[in-house]
């Protein structure tokens, strides 16, 4: 079962308004079990709309068509459907009524071309327009593909396409195979070098489809498969996971759409009721920030430091003057300093630090993107790593938080006493977040 989207308005073709309802009506068709290969945009012009009217109904068993049911001059759907179909246009009464009913409530004077609000082709099962008054339609054909017609206006679209269309797709069409789909989350791998890794997997597969898309300093995989059941598309699922976790296990740190590594780390942290505390010079606080906008961090964070001068860092944290003198800021020696200082300041389980140059210019003959990374992490040795990340100030800055998110999702993995916390477990290392579309 396919199925073709045409969204009608030169509004949308001028980018005047952005076309979610394409987006909408899209993941309603998944749930249904509904192909959806083609999505159209066609301005208000009665040639060009029974143009592309024609070629979706030669390759497509159902076409839905939004917008244009109004009734100004521009709005021409419905008459162009029916010219098309061959059928003249009818009557909705209870619509008739309902909108006649608004113009007296409302003390005003209906003009004759309102009534065209009411109509929709003969032979077609009109949808109630719960939130405007524009009627829609639903028409089936035994000689070519049936036809959907619903409002343009969002509000309108969602309510009728829920409540009307969907109970009458679903009854006329009978149950059809679902996508069902997983997203993959990694960092530290760029989308290229992913796909290239992947390219055998992605080359071989059939059932599943593996979708990369590059996000902002992360890739995400989505996983789709299309089955009668969850259980069967799970199971499809799930060994496509295992193979890509063989390939690029080390880069993967989560599920789901709405996730992110910030609370991915955050909320093992609390779940295993590990403190942390932070010292930041380049990022001047931007790690604190970022942690903090996860729900919950309270529990686990106390506070910390923004050390951007030298003195801070020996005033706030402790870094011994003699460091700073013999090695300088932006070296492995003042980020650990940092990090353990502010773990001891605090009495915090985990005390992480960030050093070095976001730039523009230079500092102690470090080019801008030199970033030293101190991990102070339970009673495990103090270590630091080096970076060197590419772009402008802010986004040296970003990529030091998140390459300090990373550290830490590897600290926590690593540590063989919340491996056998069955408890913290349940909760992340065997999560899968399954979703259907």
């Amino acid at each position: 079962m396919q199925a073709e989207i045409i969204a009608v308005g030169t509004e949308i073709l001028l980018g005047q308004i952005t076309n979610t309802n394409s987006t909408y009506i899209a993941r309603g068709l998944a749930e249904l079990g509904i192909d959806s290969y083609y999505q159209t945009v066609v301005g208000d012009n009665r040639q060009r709309l029974s143009t592309v009217i024609e070629i979706a109904a030669q390759r497509n068993d159902l076409v839905i068509l939004t917008g244009g049911l109004g009734p100004t001059k521009d709005d021409l759907t419905k008459q162009t459907l029916a010219h098309y179909l061959n059928v003249a246009l009818v009557e909705d009464q209870a619509a008739m009524q309902k909108i006649t009913a608004w113009f007296a409530t409302n003390d005003k004077v209906m003009t004759a071309n309102n009534r065209l609000q009411a109509l929709y082709p003969a032979g077609a099962q009109p949808l109630t327009n719960h939130n405007g008054m524009a009627v829609g339609a639903f028409y089936q054909s035994e000689n070519s593909a049936d036809f959907l017609l619903l409002p343009g206006p969002p509000r309108e679209l969602a309510v009728m396409f829920d409540s009307e269309a969907k109970p009458k797709l679903a009854a006329a069409y009978g149950e059809q195979a679902q996508i069902y789909s997983r997203v993959m989350r990694f960092y530290g791998i760029s989308e290229s070098e992913l796909a290239t890794r992947l390219q055998p997997l992605i080359d071989e597969q059939q059932a599943v489809t593996i979708a990369p898309y590059a996000k902002t300093n992360e890739v995400t995989l989505r996983l789709s498969a299309q089955a009668m059941t969850e259980t069967a598309a799970r199971g499809m699922i799930d060994k496509v996971d295992h193979q890509i976790k063989a390939t690029i296990g080390p880069y993967f740190y989560g599920y789901g759409d709405d996730n992110s590594l910030v609370t991915t780390v955050i909320n093992q942290m609390i779940a295993a009721k590990l403190s942390i505390t932070a010292a930041e010079s380049l990022t001047a606080g931007l790690f604190q920030s970022t942690i903090g906008s996860v729900s919950g961090v309270s529990a686990i964070f106390p506070g910390g430091f923004v050390t951007y001068a030298n003195e801070a860092k020996h005033q706030l944290v402790n870094v011994p003057q003699a460091i700073i003198d013999a090695e300088g800021v932006v070296s492995e020696a003042t980020a650990k300093a940092m990090a353990s200082g502010a773990k001891q300041q605090l009495n915090t389980d985990v005390g992480i630090s960030f050093t070095g140059v976001a730039g523009p210019g230079t500092l102690e003959g470090q080019p801008a993107g030199t970033v030293w990374i101190g991990l102070a992490y339970r009673d495990r040795p103090v270590k630091a790593k080096q970076y060197h990340f590419a772009g402008n100030r802010q986004q040296i800055r970003e990529r030091s938080v998140m390459a300090g998110l990373d550290l830490l999702r590897h600290a926590l993995n690593e540590d063989t006493d919340l491996k056998n916390n069955t408890n913290f477990c349940s909760l992340f290392a065997c999560n899968s977040n399954f979703e259907q579309l």
